[in-house]
C-alpha cells in the first residue's frame, strides 16, 4: 500500500470516494476536480490517494490553505478538507498513511500546524483525529436563518 499524489486519471475513483464521504454532493463535486487539475480550485491546494498492490485506490486526503483557524494564531495553514479510507481498508493503519503524506506535505510547505475538523457526531473521526495527536480546539453550533 502506497500513497502518492493525486493523477488526472484518478479522477473518477477520487469522486466516487467524495460521494461517499459527503453523500450530498450529488456527482462527488466532479467541477472541484475538473478545476484542481486545470489549477483553478478554491477549496483544495493538494490531494494524495491511497494505492493498493493492483493500483486500485482505496482512499484520498485533501489539504487547503486556510486563514484564520479557530485555536491557531497562524495567518495561515493547511487544512484537511477530507479524509477517506474504503470500508475493507479501515482500522488497518491506512488512514494513519494518508495523514502521514499530508503532515509531510504540510513540512515541506514550511508549515508547523495542520487543522482539521469533524462533525460533533462523528465519533470515529474525533478519535482518529485525536489519536494523531489533533487537540480539539472549539466545539460549535451552526445556525440559518431563511430570510423573507
Amino acid at each position: 500500500m502506497k500513497t502518492r499524489a493525486v493523477q488526472q486519471r484518478d479522477l473518477d475513483s477520487w469522486a466516487n470516494f467524495r460521494l461517499q464521504l459527503w453523500p450530498d454532493s450529488g456527482d462527488g463535486y466532479r467541477a472541484e476536480l475538473v478545476a484542481y487539475f486545470a489549477g483553478d480550485c478554491s477549496v483544495v491546494t493538494q490531494a494524495f490517494v491511497l494505492e493498493n498492490d493492483q493500483a486500485q485506490l482505496c482512499g484520498f486526503i485533501e489539504l487547503n490553505i486556510r486563514s484564520n483557524i479557530t485555536g491557531s494564531t497562524a495567518p495561515k495553514m493547511p487544512f484537511i478538507e477530507g479524509w477517506f479510507v474504503a470500508g475493507e481498508y479501515r482500522a488497518c493503519g491506512f488512514g494513519a498513511k494518508l495523514m502521514a503524506r499530508a503532515e509531510q506535505w504540510a513540512q515541506d510547505q514550511g508549515y508547523t500546524e495542520l487543522g482539521s475538523d469533524a462533525e460533533a457526531n462523528n465519533t470515529p473521526s474525533i478519535k482518529a483525529h485525536l489519536g494523531f495527536g489533533f487537540q480539539e480546539t472549539q466545539r460549535i453550533v451552526c445556525f440559518i436563518k431563511q430570510l423573507e
